[in-house]
């Protein structure tokens, strides 16, 4: 009889465990990128605005609120794009 290779069972039992935790690590990563990805794109579109209202000396800050509102529907865009269509990280 052919001898059979000695393989310890608990590896194989524990290679789901591994591949669960590397998922749920892999998804924490995507979505917290995601979350500065918005932050950061809100704030430059913010800070943007601001230096176009400084720089037109508007009355009232139109140009931020603009550009936030711009900035907030881009973010939104952008995430619900990827959250969708399932870009892997």
């Amino acid at each position: 009889m052919p001898q059979q290779k000695n393989r310890p069972e608990h590896k194989d039992d524990q290679q789901p465990e591994a591949e669960k935790a590397r998922s749920r690590r892999d998804a924490y990563l995507k979505y917290s990128g995601m979350a500065f990805q918005m932050g950061i794109i809100i704030l430059v579109g913010t800070l943007i605005g601001k230096k176009l209202d400084a720089y037109f000396q508007t009355e009232r800050p139109y140009l931020t609120v603009v550009l936030a509102l711009l900035s907030i529907s881009a973010a939104l865009y952008i995430t619900l794009k990827d959250l969708f269509t399932g870009n892997k990280p």
